[in-house]
């Protein structure tokens, strides 16, 4: 191969000169998001601890973003759309979850040496994270009270409280398709939470005992897949809290484990899991 030949075959030089910032951080908007932390004790483990929260908060808006075209796409008929919003949603909620795994490791020492830090604050007051549970089915007009001094996530919040759920979606739709699920349910207050029905429960059975290629049944499957994750984030936190702080209250007020443990106790789409004894 001739020296010319070969010089052609070089990969380019990148393009290194901008009159202003990178297209990259035009995009990313990364200076921004690696300024965000600041730290109000001097342990090295509080900006592993702020880190760690800030992405979980990011993770929490993109898993809100696919959960809502999700539930936009059930209103148009649009099973296969949303059923590909709920599986990104799937591989995001894993990546959620793998965030306890810097702070899965935390003693009590190691907690205790940043956590006056905190002060008052604590996740339940996490406005994303209230969008994602109202999402699931898990409504509760109190939980916008922390909220009332920001208008914009008030206001926020207070829309999503009255909007249909993303399970409200899925039982609109089975309806649609000839479903007997009841009037009383596809007529609920949906800003209240959700409770679980035996006719709801015997609809899944149905579904669940005919041909498992329906798109129906794909819809609950991946519903499903959903509902196991949050499970599983929701005893991260039990599991996590419990090794930091032991049954010690909370940040916030909150009841810490014991209050975690009863959250890890609820399955999210609940008739999908009963449904299977009947099967």
């Amino acid at each position: 191969m001739s020296h010319e030949a070969h010089e052609s075959q070089e990969p380019e030089t990148p393009h290194l000169d901008f009159a202003g910032t990178t297209p990259y951080e035009d995009y990313v908007k990364a200076d921004v998001l690696t300024h965000l932390q600041h730290t109000l004790s001097d342990d090295p483990g509080e900006m592993v601890f702020l880190v760690t929260t800030q992405v979980m908060e990011l993770w929490f808006t993109v898993i809100v973003h696919e959960w809502e075209t999700a539930a936009h796409a059930l209103r148009s008929d649009d099973v296969p759309t949303a059923v590909a919003a709920l599986k990104r949603s799937v591989r995001e909620l894993e990546a959620l979850n793998a965030s306890w795994k810097p702070l899965g490791q935390l003693t009590p020492a190691q907690f205790n040496a940043y956590r006056s830090a905190l002060g008052e604050g604590s996740g339940f007051q996490s406005a994303m994270y209230r969008r994602m549970e109202f999402l699931l089915g898990d409504k509760s007009a109190s939980m916008l009270v922390p909220h009332r001094g920001a208008p914009r996530v008030h206001g926020e919040l207070e829309k999503a409280l009255h909007e249909p759920s993303l399970y409200d979606e899925v039982l609109r739709l089975l309806a649609r398709r000839g479903h007997a699920i009841p009037a009383a349910v596809l007529d609920r207050d949906v800003s209240r939470r959700y409770e679980p029905s035996p006719d709801v429960e015997a609809v899944w059975t149905a579904l669940y005992s005919g041909d498992e290629s329906d798109d129906l049944a794909r819809l609950g499957e991946a519903l499903t897949d959903v509902a196991e994750l949050v499970w599983r984030w929701r005893n991260d936190h039990l599991v996590a809290t419990r090794r930091a702080m032991g049954s010690k209250t909370g940040t916030g007020g909150s009841a810490g484990v014991a209050w975690l443990e009863k959250r890890a106790q609820k399955n999210v789409f609940p008739e999908l899991w009963t449904a299977r004894s009947h099967v």
